[in-house]
């Protein structure tokens, strides 16, 4: 009996097992050499000629060209990844791809995939307890160590150079959002950090502002630029005279009638502007366009005006100033004006908008060109959003691989006390999370087994906290030596790649229509294209890398 139709393609059983597993391997391993301080970058070039470089996870499995459905899953571990812990995007994949590969294993020795996705569940479980066992207590006033888990964070990034700048300014950025809940918690609205760019300047130039940088020229040369405690307009509808929604045609007898037309589109602006002016405001940023007389109006005024200013720009300067959004000029209530200090940096050509009670900040980044400028921009998200993670939840570990070769000793503790073939599994599971200091070994020129041998024996003696000093080659006290990672993103890491790696041992049949195949209908070998779209292969993963 035929079911299929005959261009579909199937595996089963340890067919599909190692189809899969190959996939998200590969994945795994085009982002291991990116993991820690001394990681190494990737270009990456789009069909387009964009060129993006950056050792950043989860911008490097996004931006590359995945045609497998299995990696497709693990890309989705460091999407997850970034979504909840905003870090550790890397550790995750990496965690993924050892977990199938010591998996593969233990299939090979006839164990059934059930025993090891029950075994890798009791691990991960375990070893989440344990974090919370050995994490440490951080409160969020505690701005050392926040500041600590920031350049943790940048190290090995693009913010690096300038890492202890920098991690004042985030610090004190997430500090500027922070609010504490009626419960005692504490909530970051990183929505209120906004962050900017500019290019021709070093990375130590950069700043924080209370308030926002609006990149944009005043519509008018004799509009002034510098004010204090300026009443702020914010409008999305234009100071333009109304379109009809047909065409008209005029027909005029006279030139007396043409300057009666002419007068009579000059009060309209004149009248939008008076109304402007009567409402008490100095300044108007307009997310839509200012027509030429409106502006020569408005600068006879003294009020300063921004045209077409984006629509975020007006959501952001909103919380910054206090104001409301105006929709009808015609009527603008007082109430609906906020309040800011406005001024002009005429060689960037931005305004600054900062007010005392500015319910927002802005991150003004700086870098030499595009790309560096791109990369801080990068790093500098993954540390705020690991201090707001940090703020949130309260506890920290110590990084370098320490956490890891700590857990993975417990965890072959409790590995003893567990039944059946699912021990096997556990203690896959702990050979796995080794993987991290083998990697920041390799990826700083040292020797992975004489490291990992030395970690071993270091937690031997009870030294939770040895970790590797990749700069050194030493084993030290990581969280003395100021090397700190949020828990949560551990526990994160953790709990995704066990959940992906669990999901992908538990398919044992791949069923593919031909059709989907995007590899053409033969390659140059005359077999089927490479498993397309459909299976992928591994003809589907060339065109990854």
């Amino acid at each position: 009996m035929i079911i299929l139709g005959e261009d579909s393609q199937r595996m089963k059983d340890k067919d599909a097992q190692g189809h899969n597993i190959s996939a998200a391997r590969a994945v795994a391993e085009a982002v291991r050499s990116t993991l820690g301080p001394k990681g190494m970058d990737k270009m990456l070039v789009s069909s387009m000629g964009d060129v993006t470089v950056t050792n950043d996870g989860v911008t490097i499995l996004q931006e590359m060209d995945i045609d497998n459905p299995t990696a497709s899953m693990i890309v989705e571990v460091a999407e997850t990844q970034e979504d909840e812990a905003g870090d550790g995007t890397t550790t995750a994949v990496a965690l993924a791809g050892e977990l199938l590969k010591n998996a593969e294993d233990l299939l090979e020795q006839d164990i059934h995939p059930t025993a090891v996705i029950k075994g890798f569940h009791l691990a991960s479980e375990k070893a989440r307890e344990e974090i919370d066992d050995l994490a440490t207590r951080v409160e969020p006033d505690d701005e050392e160590l926040l500041r600590k888990v920031a350049e943790t964070s940048m190290t090995g990034k693009g913010a690096e150079l300038n890492k202890e700048l920098l991690a004042n300014l985030i610090v004190d950025a997430v500090n500027g959002v922070t609010v504490e809940a009626d419960d005692g918690s504490h909530v970051v609205d990183l929505e209120y950090i906004n962050i900017e760019t500019q290019t021709g300047r070093s990375a130590g130039e950069s700043e924080l502002l209370n308030g926002a940088v609006i990149d944009k020229d005043p519509v008018h040369d004799d509009m002034p630029t510098d004010l204090e405690d300026a009443r702020v307009l914010l409008t999305n509808e234009p100071i333009e005279l109304d379109e009809t929604d047909v065409d008209a045609e005029l027909q005029l007898d006279s030139p007396d009638q043409l300057q009666a037309f002419l007068d009579s589109e000059e009060e309209q602006l004149r009248a939008k502007v008076d109304a402007i002016a009567d409402s008490g405001a100095d300044v108007v940023f307009c997310q839509k366009g200012i027509d030429d007389m409106a502006q020569h109006y408005l600068a006879k005024k003294g009020i300063l005006a921004v045209r077409r200013t984006k629509k975020s720009d007006i959501k952001f300067l909103k919380e910054v100033t206090g104001a409301s959004v105006v929709s009808d000029l015609d009527d603008i209530d007082a109430t609906a004006l906020g309040t800011a200090d406005i001024s002009r940096d005429d060689a960037d050509e931005l305004f600054y908008v900062e007010g005392d009670d500015a319910h927002g900040v802005t991150l003004l980044l700086r870098g030499s060109t595009e790309h560096v400028v791109d990369e801080l921009e990068r790093g500098i998200g993954d540390a705020l959003d690991v201090v707001a993670t940090t703020v949130s939840d309260g506890r920290v570990l110590a990084g370098g691989g320490a956490i890891e070769v700590e857990l993975a000793k417990r965890l072959r503790d409790y590995a003893d006390g567990v039944e059946g073939r699912e021990q096997l599994a556990v203690e896959a599971f702990a050979d796995s999370l080794e993987l991290i200091p083998r990697v920041l070994a390799d990826n700083s020129g040292l020797d992975a087994i004489d490291t990992l041998v030395d970690l071993r024996a270091a937690h031997a003696d009870g030294q939770e906290h040895a970790g590797l000093d990749v700069f050194t080659g030493d084993v030290v006290d990581t969280y003395e030596a100021g090397v700190v990672e949020p828990a949560h993103a551990k526990e994160q890491a953790l709990s995704s790649a066990t959940e992906a790696a669990n999901l992908v041992l538990k398919i044992d049949d791949i069923i593919a229509a031909g059709d989907l195949s995007t590899e053409g209908e033969e390659d140059e070998g005359g077999a089927p294209g490479g498993m397309g779209g459909g299976m992928g292969g591994m003809g589907g993963m060339g065109g990854m890398m």
